[in-house]
Order: C-alpha cells, then sequence, then structure tokens
C-alpha cells in the first residue's frame, strides 16, 4: 500500500496482464493433470513390463517350464499383465481426466 491513497502499488502490471498470467497457469495445470494421471502411468508400466515377461515366457526352454510344473508362468502372468495395462489404457482413452473447474471469484458470485 501507499502512503497517498487507498489503492495498492501494481508495480506495472496490469489487470489485463494478471488475467492473461491465470489463464495460461490454469492452462498448464490441466495439461499437467492429465499427463500425470495415474491410470497413464500404472497402464504403461503393466504393459511393458508385459511385454517384458510374456516375451521371457515365450523363450523359456523346458527346464523352466518343469520348475512351474509345467505351466508356462511367465508367458500366462506376462498376458495378465498386458491385458491389465490396456485395460487402464482403455479406461484412460474413455474417460479422459476432466480439467479442474476455476474457483468462482467474488466478481461472479454477486452478478
Amino acid at each position: 500500500m501507499t502512503e497517498h491513497s487507498g489503492h495498492p502499488e501494481h508495480h506495472g502490471y496490469s489487470e489485463e496482464d494478471v488475467l492473461r498470467e491465470v489463464t495460461d497457469l490454469e492452462g498448464k495445470s490441466a495439461t499437467a493433470a492429465r499427463l500425470f494421471d495415474i491410470r497413464r502411468i500404472i497402464g504403461g508400466l503393466f504393459v511393458i513390463y508385459g511385454v517384458i515377461v510374456t516375451i521371457t515366457g515365450l523363450t523359456d526352454g523346458d527346464a523352466t517350464i518343469d520348475k512351474a510344473q509345467g505351466v508356462n508362468i511367465n508367458l500366462w502372468t506376462g498376458l495378465g499383465m498386458l491385458a491389465l495395462g490396456m485395460f487402464f489404457l482403455v479406461w484412460l482413452w474413455l474417460r479422459p481426466t476432466a480439467p479442474p473447474t476455476p474457483p468462482l471469484s467474488e466478481e461472479t458470485t454477486l452478478e
């Protein structure tokens, strides 16, 4: 506050500058929320690990399968991981994250 007026100092920023900055930050926040959605992270990791474990299961020898009592456990686990990862990614595609709603200011509630 200045000593001579009842208005705060603006330090050279106009109301339009502040509004533009707030709008830019809201856009970046919405983009970050969509980018770091937990479904994308979990789905992506399960797909990557599922591919690795499935390839391991396809290349397993008879000795490895015999250790698992005749079940190709790496193949089945890899396919399950792929299915779960794809489920998360399809869920993200069908229901994308909604951008956060901006809070109502006093001016809009008074109108």
